[in-house]
């Protein structure tokens, strides 16, 4: 870790993706307030994290991250997180058969409430109101009271993050990630379709594989992995007084801080984003769609993980996106 770094380094850098918030007394007692709240993740996670992300880019493992492009307050329930979670599952079921590798599981979830904006103004019918940014900063409604950046909504997105994370832990620790349930699994859109046969196939398969281990005395007793799995969270790092308010350390573990995504929706890569994520015990992601120019990237890159890490990158992925410019 930099020696100068601080959780409020990023309020010195360039930054194009933060809210004008109208009230910053307001801004500033909510962001208060979240920092003596509970952490959401915990050091240890953090590091287990790591360690696996470690094993991925040395070609061991697999990393499967998915979820939507932003979460709602609307749309907040049981049932959603269920089926969430299920496809989830399904998906990294398949890709570990596919694949023959263990597959590190990140959900885009419980935190994935901001949104990055190519303009900070939307018009409609000729009316001018500041952009839709994710429920955590405006409502989606286009009227000025929903537009208006309200502080008192990361309040509701901390609440929402723990509680689909509570929901998501007792998942994990009450058996429903078992191979034992991969029929369970199975979503009902996928009914009287080609997709059902083959899941039910690669279910047999599974089913099958787990007698045969059973025969040769590997069952869930004995073998953690037959009756959980390890599932992680993450979310674009675009609110980044939230993000600093969320920020713990730990005595013993270091800091402890939600899986960030330094994201890139346009041209330019705002520098601000990468100034968290040079704490470094939180892995973080840069994120950036084609046509985002090379230059910013490994300037972020740069600053997150250091010259050298960008050229050993350079030198393991090197690939080019449709539609833009060569980024390897």
């Amino acid at each position: 870790m930099a020696a100068s770094w601080n959780p409020d380094s990023w309020r010195s850098k360039t930054i194009v993706q933060v809210p004008d918030y109208p009230d910053q007394g307001k801004l500033a007692a909510v962001e208060a307030q979240i920092a003596k709240f509970p952490p959401l993740v915990f050091a240890n996670e953090v590091s287990s994290l790591r360690r696996k992300l470690g094993r991925v880019a040395n070609g061991e493992s697999f990393l499967f991250q998915g979820g939507d492009c932003a979460e709602s307050f609307k749309e907040h329930s049981a049932n959603n997180i269920r089926d969430y979670f299920r496809v989830f599952l399904q998906s990294a079921l398949v890709m570990t058969f596919a694949g023959g590798l263990p597959v590190v599981k990140v959900g885009r979830i419980a935190g994935q409430f901001a949104k990055p904006r190519s303009s900070n103004i939307e018009k409609l019918n000729g009316v001018e109101l500041p952009s839709y940014r994710g429920d955590i900063i405006n409502g989606f409604d286009f009227t000025a009271d929903q537009r208006r950046p309200d502080p008192e909504r990361q309040l509701q997105a901390y609440r929402q993050s723990a509680a689909t994370l509570n929901f998501l832990r007792a998942f994990l620790q009450g058996g429903f990630a078992s191979l034992e349930n991969v029929n369970r699994w199975a979503l009902d859109f996928m009914k009287d379709k080609p997709i059902e046969a083959s899941y039910e196939t690669l279910a047999g398969e599974v089913a099958r594989t787990l007698e045969i281990m059973k025969a040769l005395g590997i069952n869930e007793q004995n073998t953690r992995e037959l009756v959980t799995t390890d599932f992680y969270t993450s979310h674009e790092a675009l609110l980044l007084g939230y993000e600093q308010a969320m920020t713990r350390r730990d005595e013993v573990m270091g800091i402890a801080a939600p899986v960030a995504g330094a994201a890139s929706s346009v041209a330019s890569l705002a520098q601000a984003p990468a100034a968290p994520a040079t704490a470094k015990p939180s892995p973080v992601g840069p994120a950036a769609q084609p046509a985002a120019l090379r230059s910013p990237i490994t300037q972020a890159v740069d600053a997150i993980f250091g010259a050298a890490a960008r050229h050993l990158a350079h030198a393991r992925f090197e690939f080019s996106l449709p539609d833009g410019p060569d980024i390897s």
